[in-house]
């Protein structure tokens, strides 16, 4: 039994089935039209260099929601021990054909059995939207809690005041899930209510792709001189 369990989101599996149906598209429209593909956006590609840089030589590092690793692959050729987990069989299947150098593993954001302190670093990229309010705080507890004093986390998600119930996505295909937006003080909040210290906020408008969205980059506090 996990140490600190994380209350199963009610939604779950309804939310898993949604995202393998989602997958191939997905994986697809990475590839040809740059969305989730952060070499082809420099704001996103910048944050996520300082936070290689930031995590290297501290250990370990865990991409949570890792869709087809496309995040993952890029730490990976920067030169960091990371790997990948996702929720969706099918996006794990996807990264471990389009990256096969980089390990990738089956797992909700609220399964994880994380030991005290063993990463240098945790990514929430775009992947933490859909867990309930209630339920979001228990997951940035959980990865405060796996971080190593001095060891980073990023997270990036959607702008907003409501939630917003999916029923089609990425071509058309139904789904059935909910994004949950946060304003970016509201967020921020949560990550320091968890044990993490913010120390950089990108807010991003509007695309093709996306409404607003923010990035926040935060570090659990080293420990304190004995």
């Amino acid at each position: 039994m996990r140490s600190h369990p994380v209350d199963r989101p009610a939604d779950l599996d309804v939310v898993r089935e949604s995202y393998d149906r989602v997958a191939d598209n997905y994986a697809h429209m990475v590839a040809t039209t740059g969305m989730g593909d952060i070499r082809r956006h420099p704001w996103l590609m910048a944050s996520m260099d300082v936070f290689a840089d930031s995590v290297r030589g501290l250990g370990p590092v865990l991409d949570v929601g890792c869709g087809p690793g496309t995040v993952t692959a890029y730490l990976a050729e920067r030169g960091l021990d990371v790997s990948g987990v996702d929720l969706s069989p099918r996006m794990i299947e996807n990264a471990r054909r389009l990256h096969p150098e980089c390990r990738f593993s089956v797992a909700s954001a609220t399964e994880l059995d994380l030991a005290e302190a063993s990463l240098g670093g945790i990514l929430g990229w775009w992947s933490l939207f859909n867990l309930p309010r209630d339920i979001l705080p228990q997951v940035l507890a959980l990865f405060a809690r796996a971080l190593k004093p001095g060891g980073h986390f990023i997270t990036g998600t959607h702008v907003g005041d409501e939630d917003r119930v999916r029923t089609e996505a990425y071509g058309g295909v139904p789904v059935r899930w909910t994004t949950h937006k946060w304003r970016p003080e509201q967020f921020a909040t949560l990550i320091e209510q968890a044990g993490l210290l913010p120390l950089a906020e990108l807010r991003l408008p509007p695309n093709e792709f996306s409404g607003p969205t923010v990035v926040i980059h935060a570090k659990r506090p080293e420990a304190p001189d004995s």
